[in-house]
């Protein structure tokens, strides 16, 4: 028997949690009297949500799908104090970076568990999404969350979670970092902050929306731009370089990646 996706209780709504309840509700996704919303300080995404007709004082026991949110040092509270209460067919998704899905699914009482890795473009229907089940149920669950406001990649081996948030739920953080770093590059050139600021951001924008648009591999469209001999080639030289970009994405991928082990 299929179980309902809905009533949904999202356990944290900061960062994470909020850009969901933008995302489903810019998507129409969910009626918002099905959604509740358990978190000690909601913020603005929360009280959004709540104008919509969500609630903040949710009974866990009426929840079919629990979308864990939580911190990763927090999800041990939160499973404390929600366990005795949820239905025992509830399913949990978790989202919490690191956490094994053996340890969340002892802890939930042995329901059924699936994991998620998702980025906070969700918040604009623009996100990505890692799902990792053993459980077709629980796995279906969690596309039926995400799949609206993501793009889904499954994974086959719950080790590769740590790999996934290493190039994607921490990724995001990278471009923006790279970002930072050409408008400090374009004022050390000579540019004003405002010019420099404008022509980094709006470079990368292009470029994504360009990638995505034509579906092209970035090798191919980095070629594209890319006389031979030319200023972008001067540039490429130092980027792909010894201890270029490539040498410090895989040590920057390695370190998220340590990270993660060490969370669960």
């Amino acid at each position: 028997m299929i179980i309902p996706i809905t009533p949904i209780l999202l356990v944290g709504a900061g960062r994470m949690g909020g850009a969901l309840l933008d995302g489903w509700a810019m998507g129409s996704a969910f009626p918002a009297g099905e959604i509740g919303i358990l978190d000690p300080h909601p913020g603005e995404a929360a009280d959004r949500a709540a104008a919509r007709g969500s609630s903040l004082t949710p009974d866990p026991g009426s929840a079919s799908t629990v979308l864990l949110a939580v911190k990763p040092q927090l999800w041990r509270e939160a499973a404390a104090s929600l366990t005795g209460t949820l239905a025992k067919d509830a399913v949990i998704v978790s989202i919490a970076a690191g956490v094994r899905s053996a340890d969340l699914s002892a802890a939930f009482g042995g329901r059924r568990v699936a994991r998620v890795m998702p980025t906070t473009a969700v918040a604009i229907g623009k996100g990505v999404a890692s799902i990792f089940s053993t459980d077709a149920e629980a796995k279906a669950r969690a596309h039926a969350l995400f799949a609206p406001v993501a793009r889904v990649v499954d994974l086959g081996d719950e080790a590769l979670m740590d790999a996934a948030t290493a190039v994607s739920g921490s990724g995001p953080a990278y471009l923006y970092a790279f970002v930072e770093a050409l408008e400090t590059a374009g004022v050390s050139a000579g540019l004003t902050p405002d010019a420099a600021a404008t022509l980094a951001r709006a470079t990368v924008e292009g470029a994504a929306a360009l990638m995505a648009a034509s579906g092209t591999e970035p090798a191919e469209l980095r070629r594209q731009v890319t006389s031979p001999g030319g200023t972008t080639a001067a540039a490429l030289q130092v980027l792909t370089g010894k201890g270029g970009l490539e040498p410090l994405l895989k040590e920057a991928v390695a370190a998220a990646v340590k990270r993660s082990r060490e969370l669960g």
